[in-house]
């Protein structure tokens, strides 16, 4: 597979160059595969549910092709994946796809699990080490430390800021030794993935050391993540005609999102045969990829705290990945887009759980307020040409192409959960009055202690320290 870059497409690269070079350090570009092949027909049109761990090896073999055999893209799989991913029906019309059962209880397991081993396999033979930079909005630097935490050959640095993510997640990040350290930095999710941006464009800095990025913008983080799509697609195929008396409903995925990563995997499986119909990129405040779907205008702009704060990016990375695979006009006939404030984020909790009885984060809380609007008639108002204001909570006047099918109830929603509830307990208790509980080896990590290295947002101190660490 040859990859190319989002900033300039005569860029190629193999997916080995892609990996170990995180993006591409003379133009700030990102990679992306030149195409994305359709999976074997056998699988997608299977009536039996699927394997997770064979739908992933499918999936990854064109993107390794020639570069990891099929033998050993297997091991890379089957080790990654003691773990998978839950279709959870909460309601008649209404799937959680819960993707918290990995180590570090998030999504980011999925990505960073199999990156690490990715990663590893090409580092073989290399005498100086690896070093990985990567900042993190919550749960992504806990995902990628575990994945490579003990991993000969590599170190990795986590930036995240100070003050701005849970305490159950600072913890998991605080407490790592030996090759993983993090950085507490103050500031914002922004400034330290601007600090880990200018360290790749930073010549002097890449002429010293190995880096490599762990975010979203590497690739090898970003494929895996549309394993699940792909698997939960093809599983709610096979069972929601069944439990909804349907016939081959129109899937909708609605997405929690921040920097975008998450869903441009889904894009990524959509583009290779999942049976995915349109998106709902459901965010918090920080809604710059919303106003730029209602106004086609794109604007970064600070980014501001929230209760999912993982989503809290005003910035976001893949960003770029969508514009360059897809024009404003093809986004606006796959995407509704939503968000809401913290109110809707707390209303979205109790009301997921009165009327479910389910108990979901922040985040997923997002993802199920913009589908319970969506199949509640929020759509068909925009269809008969009501006009909601792009600049107050809700969804942004724009009719994908798949509106009708909501209108006409032949749909199924599956709603990202990308976090265990645990790791927001106080906002969730906030919500519906009562802690949620707590998984056992989130637990542990809550009497370990700290050991991140406070860092001033500062480009020349933290190359200094990089320089005088690494």
């Amino acid at each position: 597979m040859i990859y190319t870059d989002t900033r300039d497409s005569s860029v190629k690269v193999d997916f080995k160059t892609a990996v170990i070079n995180g993006m591409n350090s003379k133009t700030g570009g990102l990679y992306i595969p030149v195409e994305f092949p359709r999976m074997p027909e056998s699988i997608l049109q299977s009536n039996t549910e699927p394997s997770f761990r064979t739908v992933a090896l499918e999936m990854a073999k064109p993107y390794c092709a020639g570069e990891i055999p099929d033998e050993d893209l297997d091991a890379i799989i089957q080790d990654a994946y003691p773990f998978i991913s839950k279709l959870n029906q909460i309601d008649p019309s209404t799937y959680v796809l819960e993707l918290f059962h990995g180590p570090t209880c998030a999504f980011k397991d999925f990505g960073a699990r199999f990156m690490a081993r990715v990663m590893s396999y090409f580092n073989r033979g290399n005498k100086d080490n690896l070093h990985i930079l990567v900042a993190t909005s919550g749960d992504t630097g806990s995902a990628v430390g575990s994945a490579f935490h003990g991993v000969e050959g590599i170190d990795v640095t986590i930036l995240y800021p100070e003050g701005k993510i849970s305490p159950l997640q600072e913890k998991q990040l605080s407490t790592f030794t030996g090759n993983v350290r993090a950085l507490k930095v103050k500031g914002t999710f922004d400034d330290c993935q601007k600090l880990v941006k200018t360290a790749f464009t930073d010549n002097d800095l890449r002429s010293k050391f190995r880096l490599s990025s762990a975010n979203s913008i590497n690739i090898s983080r970003l494929l895996p993540q549309g394993f699940y799509y792909m698997y939960s697609s093809l599983l709610a195929k096979v069972k929601a005609p069944v439990s909804n008396k349907l016939q081959d409903p129109a899937i909708i995925m609605t997405v929690p999102s921040g920097n975008f990563g998450n869903l441009t995997s889904g894009l990524i499986a959509q583009k290779m045969g999942a049976p995915i119909k349109g998106f709902v990129a459901a965010t918090n405040s920080n809604r710059t990829i919303p106003d730029w779907i209602a106004t086609g205008n794109y604007e970064a702009r600070p980014s501001v705290e929230t209760f999912a704060n993982a989503m809290d990016v005003g910035a976001p990375s893949n960003y770029e990945r969508i514009a360059a695979m897809y024009s404003l006009d093809e986004v606006r006939s796959m995407f509704a887009s939503y968000w809401t404030d913290n109110d809707g984020i707390i209303e979205g909790i109790r009301d997921c759980h009165k009327k479910t009885g389910y108990v979901i984060d922040p985040h997923g809380a997002i993802a199920w307020k913009a589908w319970d609007d969506i199949r509640n008639g929020g759509m068909e108002a925009i269809v008969k040409g009501a006009k909601n204001d792009f600049t107050k909570p809700g969804l942004t006047a724009n009719v994908p192409a798949w509106a009708n099918e909501v209108i006409n109830k032949n749909t199924v929603g599956i709603l990202l959960e990308t976090a265990d509830p645990a790791k927001f307990g106080a906002t969730v208790k906030q919500a519906i009055g009562k802690d949620p509980k707590i998984p056992e080896r989130l637990e542990k990590i809550m009497n370990l202690p700290d050991q991140a290295i406070p860092m001033e947002n500062d480009y020349n101190k933290f190359k200094d320290w990089l320089i005088a660490t690494l």
